[in-house]
């Protein structure tokens, strides 16, 4: 299909003067899409099932509301139009807005509480990836965008987490639990996710009798103990894995449904990437408890009740979908 073929969708609306309550929440929604307004109560937005399903919704609260509504597809008439069209989605100047507060925020890193950094971190991403999933025609500057995101991002981590491994790459050999048992396991002390996460595997999963070394450095690690998410540790980030999905693919625990959205929290927030509902909650309660403990053993066996709650709710949260999906077979 040519530009000039590109099916748009035309939301035009009229709500009555009374309704100002529905009239904003409308034109939140509006916005949240990523629609553009050609003229008061006139909405453009690509053609896509889900943007469709949802104009369709706001058209049909609009009449709900005593007002009038009318979906319609849209072709422009002409080369010039359909570039007209795709010009009132440059999304440039929202990145600019957001790189230029990464630049400014960058010069208070290093003064911030941990607690307030990581909300920060959160805040930011949360705000780029509202722009990136409204970006429906990328274009160089959202590819240098999201080079930016990940440098600063890791600045970010660097405060947060200091001593970060880097990532490797290589195959991981499936390894028997079973040898793996009443050793000492090491990582870098002040626990965050990743590592926080890892240990708790480990206890839980692989080693239920293991013994921890919290290190100032990595260098300090015994030749016994088993090092973790550090450079040259026996576990660390392997190709695009953090260690807790490093450690879940090395033990055969990555088939656990479970445990890989667990994984998929913790590679979330130790690296970025997609954002997991959960991710935000567990955050802030790590933050909090790193902020209040200073002990490591006492915080991991604080986050590990956290973390069994999380694990027994995506179990749980896995077999209810097994089983609509056998009803629905049915």
């Amino acid at each position: 299909m040519s530009a000039v073929e590109t099916v748009w969708l035309l939301l035009v609306i009229s709500l009555p003067t009374a309704s100002g309550t529905a009239r904003m929440r409308i034109w939140r929604a509006l916005k949240t899409l990523g629609s553009v307004a050609l003229r008061d109560g006139a909405y453009l937005l690509p053609a896509g099932p889900q943007g469709q399903k949802a104009l369709r919704e706001l058209g049909d609260e609009c009449i709900r509301e005593r007002g009038s509504a009318w979906l319609m597809s849209v072709v422009p008439g002409s080369a010039d139009e359909a570039a007209s069209f795709r010009q009132l989605f440059d999304r440039s100047e929202q990145y600019a807005e957001l790189r230029a507060e990464w630049k400014r925020t960058h010069r208070t890193l290093s003064s911030l509480p941990l607690p307030e950094l990581a909300r920060l971190r959160q805040r930011l991403q949360r705000d780029f990836e509202t722009v990136r999933a409204i970006d429906f025609f990328p274009s160089d500057a959202s590819a240098e965008a999201e080079a930016a995101w990940l440098e600063f991002g890791k600045r970010i981590d660097g405060f947060l987490s200091p001593d970060e491994p880097r990532e490797t790459s290589g195959r991981l050999p499936r390894l028997d639990a079973a040898k793996y048992r009443g050793r000492t396991w090491a990582t870098r002390r002040r626990l965050w996710v990743d590592r926080v996460a890892s240990a708790w595997l480990i206890r839980r999963f692989i080693d239920r009798d293991a013994k921890f070394r919290w290190l100032a450095k990595p260098s300090e690690c015994p030749k016994s103990a088993l090092g973790f998410d550090f450079d040259g540790a026996a576990f660390t980030h392997v190709g695009d894995r953090v260690t807790f999905e490093t450690l879940l693919a090395s033990f055969g625990l990555d088939d656990d449904p479970a445990l890989a959205r667990l994984g998929a929290m913790v590679h979330t927030l130790d690296v970025g990437g997609e954002q997991v509902p959960e991710a935000a909650g567990f955050q802030a309660v790590m933050a909090g408890a790193r902020e209040r403990l200073a002990d490591d053993d006492a915080l991991l066996l604080e986050i590990s009740a956290v973390l069994d709650s999380l694990y027994l709710h995506f179990q749980r949260d896995s077999a209810r979908g097994r089983n609509r999906k056998a009803a629905d077979e049915r």
